[in-house]
């Protein structure tokens, strides 16, 4: 089920269409102690939730060990599997690359993706991160742009990349455009927020409804608001975490809904 913050009561022009975009840290779809493979009810969880878009982070694009591991193991990538039969279109960012295999960020999405890039957001050798910035085409024809991220552990390297990614956004996202950006930020401390709104507009959709972030992890207590969807030239309408046994049980994080509209 999802369980809603407290949202104050807004007018909504029944005219004016919806999107939903959801936020979810798959855990490498291994469960939170890495001893099972649940991508078949990751997958499933998520197709409930009727989302227009998903910002997957944690991906695993190949894993030679795991193949072996786990009969139940995808034959093509786990962004592939995820997005079948409810999202016509994907993405997939690779980020950190081993002996066995690689994971990074992935975008599903029912409108079409105009183009992609995936974008180093790595400072160090140990986190290999990335933004993967997609831009997809709206029923209208116009385009929306999208950024799937991951970000480090330590708040000095976060720092840093929160400042990559408002370069990237004034480079390469025209001031007008809808923008959405959402993944796990590991911003504990939340002082990503300010910064985003100051420097490139960009509003937490939970914090803009509730004037708090939305408490993702760990999935079976949480208290650590990590996960966030930042939104410009949109308005958030409805945000929740979807809360449930089998979403503690699918990974460390509980995924987050948006709902936005023009």
């Amino acid at each position: 089920m999802t369980r809603p913050i407290a949202t104050s009561p807004l007018e909504i022009p029944s005219s004016s269409p919806r999107l939903r975009i959801v936020s979810y840290n798959i855990h490498k779809g291994l469960g939170p102690a890495n001893r099972r493979f649940v991508l078949d009810g990751i997958r499933t969880a998520l197709a409930a939730l009727d989302a227009d878009i998903v910002l997957v982070q944690e991906v695993i694009g190949e894993h030679q060990r795991h193949r072996e591991r786990f009969e139940a193991w995808p034959g093509g990538s786990q962004t592939r599997y995820l997005a079948e039969g409810t999202w016509p279109h994907c993405a997939y960012g690779a980020n950190a690359f081993y002996p066995d295999g690689d994971h990074g960020n992935a975008i599903l999405s029912r409108l079409p993706i105009r183009s992609w890039e995936n974008i180093d957001l790595s400072i160090n050798s140990w986190e290999r991160r990335g933004l993967l910035h997609a831009e997809v085409e709206l029923p209208d024809g116009s385009p929306l742009h999208l950024g799937c991220l991951h970000l480090d552990l330590f708040e000095a390297t976060r720092r840093r990349q929160i400042g990559l990614l408002c370069r990237r956004i004034e480079a390469a996202v025209p001031h007008d455009a809808p923008l959405v950006i959402g993944g796990d930020f590991n911003d504990w401390r939340g002082t990503a927020t300010s910064r985003l709104r100051r420097e490139v507009g960009l509003d937490e959709a939970f914090h803009a409804l509730s004037r708090k972030h939305a408490r993702t992890f760990p999935a079976w207590s949480p208290v650590l608001a990590l996960d966030r969807i930042y939104v410009r030239n949109l308005r958030p309408v409805d945000a929740r975490v979807v809360h449930g046994d089998r979403w503690r049980r699918m990974s460390d994080h509980l995924a987050i809904q948006v709902d936005v509209t023009a």
